[in-house]
């Protein structure tokens, strides 16, 4: 069996035996495992199937298999147990993550608006038990100031003769993997060094936030809602400061379904609730001005960013010129003729080859390339 969009005649990323391609994660409800009848004994039968991540070329370890089948909701009905235990030693604090990407999902799930299906989301999950809900449209603002900044760097380091760029995205974990254990140099010079918003976020939440709640980072729970299979895969990276290395960014990563599997099949009584905010007294409508916007808005960012910064050009609406196909799109800067600026968004592997193949040859025309490995899905980061 092969990914969906994969051009590939032969993959050898489906390597798993049949058992192993089929086998499930169950779900345990904290009634199930306190071996007690409550609110939660419909999850008892869930089942979430793992989905393999979208880099090809054995890019997944068994090891890391292994892993990834561990981010499901088990560990997150654990520590629902945990803080109902009198034992107060054990408890920790329960903060969820939710990307804007995820919202549109259970918008269009629960015939919602964008902000109630937020809402509904933050009440269903504090209804569980979870402390605090966070949206991670703050983290990915972060990630897009610091690949502004880079890219302005790249772009002096190359007129000085320096091979900076193309400069390509990094936050699709998918696409990072293939890059880094199959394409490695003289590809990966190339990849952005900026943190994606997960890791972000990851670090605000096990770092900033737990010093203004006075904990230590093992003492928070970071679950991340998330919209991909491979943000799993990015929770196992080992990319924090050393003082959060005995705590991972992001302790467990739920996909939409897996939380719409588990709403679906609760009974507890909801009640809608506003997000909460890192910083101070945010409204929920800053907090929210993406309003799940795809990731498209990296590439527009930067793009205007770069044209201010380099050019002094003021940009306002920016226009995509489809090439190859829907999924292989072109921005361009240009004055008096000449171009100034040549953006590509590059989604799905077969377009991604083509980039890279450019790239090798030293015959790139694009200056910036926003890369997803899912085709037809930019909203997935």
């Amino acid at each position: 069996m092969k990914c969906e969009h994969c051009t590939r005649k032969e993959c050898s990323k489906k390597t798993k035996t049949d058992d192993q391609e089929n086998a499930s994660v169950d779900v345990p409800s904290p009634a199930q495992e306190n071996g007690e009848k409550g609110e939660f004994h419909k999850l008892a039968d869930a089942k979430i199937f793992l989905s393999d991540c979208l880099a090809c070329d054995s890019c997944v370890t068994a090891e890391e298999g292994v892993q990834v089948s561990q981010q499901n909701a088990k560990d997150f009905f654990r520590v629902l147990n945990l803080n109902k235990k009198c034992n107060t030693s054990e408890h920790k604090v329960l903060a969820v993550s939710v990307c804007p990407q995820s919202l549109p999902y259970f918008a269009a799930k629960f015939s919602l608006s964008v902000t109630d299906a937020s809402r509904r989301l933050c009440g269903f999950l504090k209804s569980l038990g979870v402390h605090y809900v966070f949206d991670t449209t703050i983290a990915a603002d972060f990630s897009i100031l610091e690949s502004q900044r880079e890219f302005v760097r790249r772009y002096h380091q190359h007129s000085e003769g320096e091979p900076a760029l193309p400069m390509l995205t990094s936050a699709c974990p998918g696409w990072v993997r293939y890059a880094e254990r199959v394409l490695g140099h003289p590809v990966t010079p190339h990849l952005c060094t900026a943190k994606s918003p997960q890791q972000i976020m990851g670090s605000l939440v096990k770092d900033y936030f737990a010093r203004r709640q006075n904990l230590s980072p093992d003492k928070i729970f970071h679950v991340v809602v998330a919209p991909c299979y491979d943000k799993k895969l990015e929770a196992l990276r080992d990319d924090f400061p050393s003082a959060l290395r005995s705590s991972r960014g992001a302790d467990c990563v739920l996909t939409s379904g897996e939380i719409v599997q588990i709403m679906e099949q609760s009974d507890v009584s909801v009640k809608d609730a506003a997000v909460d905010t890192l910083f101070g007294d945010c409204k929920e409508e800053e907090v929210r001005r993406h309003g799940g916007a795809s990731s498209d808005g990296c590439l527009v960012h930067v793009f205007r960013h770069a044209a201010k910064e380099l050019f002094n050009e003021d940009v306002g609406e920016v226009t995509y010129r489809t090439l190859r196909n829907k999924d292989f799109q072109e921005v361009t800067l240009e004055k008096n003729g000449e171009v100034l600026l040549r953006f590509a968004a590059a989604y799905g592997f077969r377009n991604i080859q083509n980039v890279i193949l450019k790239l090798k040859k030293g015959k790139s025309p694009y200056h910036f390339v926003e890369v997803l490995a899912c085709a037809g899905e930019p909203s997935s980061l």
